[in-house]
């Protein structure tokens, strides 16, 4: 399918072939008919993106500061691999559009196949032939609106929540301070909902146009005259500010026509250095809106589909939409005098030069404007640039890989790259996009959006998976029915059915090989720590100490369904390097949590571990740190020997009163453990980490968890 990306490093803006996605389980795949361009939103985005890198540092101190942060922890070499990634990521633009449901998820409620509908949300309602919308970001279209009018549902709900916040009523005047695409959408709620309506812009061509559809309107200059005479000297009883400017003029205009008491909201994005005399004098209430209701930037309600209740929130973005959708059907608003310009698709580039041309055309409403056709979507698309390879089944190592998120374009295919030695065969992501511009980026021959490609393909005989936590064990289960060797990323598995069912399979006689991702025990450091305590006849005492910094409620790592928490997620990576030091699992552990004070997710943790042999290890484990702090410190102690680790770059070592030290560049062990499965594929057929102490990590991590539930020691 034909999908418009940001490249947020060069700037340009393009139409590019990517695999048609999968709907997600409360979601629907919807093909797209309209899509409406934010010429504000967008505009600002490309703008952004077209800067040097030394513009974007200036447009964004608060990510100058995480870089120096993490330059101080991790070295300057890893800061830029990680900054240029981050910046190599393509962006899927668009969040209003219209078009019909032609699959769904198993969990979608309330649409079927060949509904029409509107569709918003960042990310979702993307300019793209496909999109995967969740439930609560759909809405249906009655026959007598079209698809064209149908786009406008997003940017109508932002202007529906504008004036809802505005409280303004049957009779009352209301103001609107810029007379773009939003302003003019919201001039026409208000005046829908019985308000009187006086528009403003510095533009006269929209002052003009306003009038045109009934809309009285005036120009800058003449603002606070005209008000006045509007509001017969009393000035008017709400001002919803659209305009999009840095300027704080806008607010200072609203606080000049306002009447006493009356109710300022900005919509658009505008400077908001307030004037204190005038909104002190009149006491003004002064509310920024946040883009178009409840349930904005709440996963709960956009990704799992939970909605809030009729009763306590009337009107959330869904509903919002819905209003809006309906007041186009009973046409109390019309959209069509709004469109200014429309491009197919193809041609979406064309649409980006004319809202960020220096020169401006005039221009309101862009529609990008999508083929309709009944032929099946493409979940696959081939990479022309790879370089062709003929594979024999089984004749070398070919990988598919399940998942391109940060971490798999970031860390683990960078590595598989640089190693070499097998033939890349295919990537897989649920969006589509991630896929296709990993595939682009590391040579893989196709990108596509169904897992069960990799799974089918029978030129895969290895699988990576790198997905979200919840798919993990499902998918090693498939690989091996596959017959194909897998590398997951932990964890193996977030619950102790999923861990017993892949037990099962492990003891199976001529199974494919596992290996989980971690790669902590294959760092360089790491083994020069362990081999400093020789053929020990101590036990060890360990102290791992990880800073692993805040994440938020909402972030979907400390989901239990589908992250597993960050103790499931993350922790077991240093679980598992006790056990590498130790040489044994853990027996018995202890752990001990922070009060979360409604602000953290059980993840400030103190955990201590006995093993067989008396060792005792502790992880501490926090999120209530500084991330510009170190993230990890590895102490051990045994046989009047020490042994200190810090962050992967430094070891020290003491014995007898003398200090060995070690500094590398952070290595964490990802291309050692690698190269370790990929030697164990062509040589030993053994696992590289025991698959004993593989399930023994993924227990204790289930124990700790049981332990804080429970308060007491549990027995592993």
């Amino acid at each position: 399918m034909k999908q418009l990306i940001q490249d947020m490093k060069s700037g340009e803006t393009r139409v590019i072939d990517v695999p048609v996605p999968q709907p997600a389980d409360n979601a629907a795949l919807i093909q797209t008919a309209a899509s409406l361009v934010s010429v504000g939103t967008e505009r600002m985005l490309v703008e952004f993106a077209k800067q040097s890198l030394v513009g974007k540092a200036r447009s964004r101190p608060d990510l100058v500061r995480q870089v120096l942060d993490k330059a101080r922890k991790e070295g300057l070499i890893n800061t830029l691999q990680a900054a240029t990634n981050r910046l190599d990521q393509p962006m899927a633009l668009g969040y209003s559009s219209a078009g019909t449901v032609i699959a769904v998820g198993p969990a979608l409620k309330g649409f079927k196949v060949g509904d029409r509908v509107a569709c918003g949300g960042g990310g979702y309602a993307v300019h793209a032939e496909y999109a995967s919308v969740p439930q609560n970001l759909l809405v249906k279209l009655p026959d007598n609106v079209d698809f064209n009018a149908g786009a406008f549902a997003t940017i109508g709900a932002i202007a529906m929540q504008g004036f809802r916040l505005s409280e303004s009523g049957l009779g009352e005047k209301v103001a609107v301070i810029g007379l773009g695409l939003l302003g003019l959408l919201s001039a026409m709620v208000a005046k829908a909902a019985g308000c009187f309506v006086i528009g403003i812009d510095i533009d006269p061509r929209r002052v003009e146009l306003a009038r045109k559809i009934g809309i009285e309107a005036v120009a800058r200059e003449d603002a606070e005259n005209a008000t006045g005479t509007f509001s017969k000297g009393n000035g008017v009883d709400a001002v919803l500010i659209c305009a999009d400017t840095a300027s704080d003029d806008p607010v200072i205009l609203a606080g000049n026509i306002a009447r006493d008491k009356a109710k300022v909201v900005a919509v658009g994005a505008v400077g908001l250095n307030i004037p204190r005399k005038v909104y002190y004098e009149k006491e003004l209430s002064l509310v920024v809106s946040r883009s178009y209701g409840p349930g904005r930037y709440d996963p709960t309600y956009e990704e799992k589909g939970q909605d809030y209740p009729i009763s306590y929130v009337r009107w959330t973005e869904g509903r919002n939409m819905q209003a809006f959708v309906d007041l186009l059907s009973h046409q109390n608003i019309d959209v069509t005098p709004l469109i200014s310009h429309q491009f197919p698709i193809k041609q979406a580039d064309k649409a980006y030069k004319l809202i960020t041309a220096s020169k401006k055309e005039s221009f309101l409403g862009v529609l990008l404007t999508y083929p309709q056709t009944d032929e099946a979507p493409t979940q696959r698309v081939a990479n022309l640039a790879a370089p062709a390879i003929s594979v024999t089944p089984g004749a070398l190592l070919a990988l598919g890989v399940l998942g391109a998120g940060n971490y798999a374009r970031a860390t683990f295919l960078p590595v598989v790259k640089k190693v070499g030695g097998i033939a890349p065969i295919g990537v897989v992501s649920a969006s589509g996009l991630s896929a296709q511009h990993a595939a682009k980026k590391f040579g893989f021959g196709y990108s596509a959006s169904d897992p069960q490609t990799i799974f089918d393909d029978p030129a895969i005989n290895m699988v990576a998976i790198l997905t979200r936590h919840n798919l993990h064990t499902q998918q090693i289960l498939q690989s091996f029915e596959a017959g194909k060797h897998v590398y997951c990323e932990k964890p193996l598995a977030i619950t102790p059915e999923e861990l017993g069912s892949l037990a099962a399979v492990l003891t199976e006689d001529g199974k494919p090989l596992l290996m989980a991702g971690f790669n902590r025990r294959f760092a360089p450091l790491a083994k020069q720590m362990k081999s400093a305590f020789g053929s020990r006849s101590e036990p060890l005492v360990v102290h791992y100490r990880v800073n692993a910094g805040y994440l938020p409620p909402e972030h979907w790592t400390q989901d239990p369904a589908i992250g597993g928490g960050r103790i499931i997620g993350e922790a077991c990576h240093f679980i598992d390097f006790l056990t590498f030091l130790v040489g044994k699992n853990p027996t018995a552990v202890q752990a001990y949590a922070m009060e979360d004070q409604g602000k953290y997710s059980q993840d400030n943790v103190v955990m201590q571990f006995s093993y067989p042999d008396g060792s005792i290890g502790t992880v501490t484990y926090l999120a209530n740190g500084d991330r510009s702090f170190s993230k990890e410190r590895v102490e051990a102690f045994c046989g009047g020997r020490i042994a200190v680790l810090e962050d992967f770059r430094t070891l020290e070592t003491i014995y007898k009163g003398k200090l060995k030290r070690s500094t590398t560049a952070q290595d964490k062990g990802h291309q050692a453990a690698w190269q370790a499965f990929l030697n164990a594929l062509r040589a030993s057929g053994q696992p590289p980490i025991p698959y004993d102490q593989l399930l023994g990590t993924t227990r204790a991590s289930f124990a700790v968890l049981e332990s804080l539930r429970c308060g007491k020691p549990i027995n592993i």
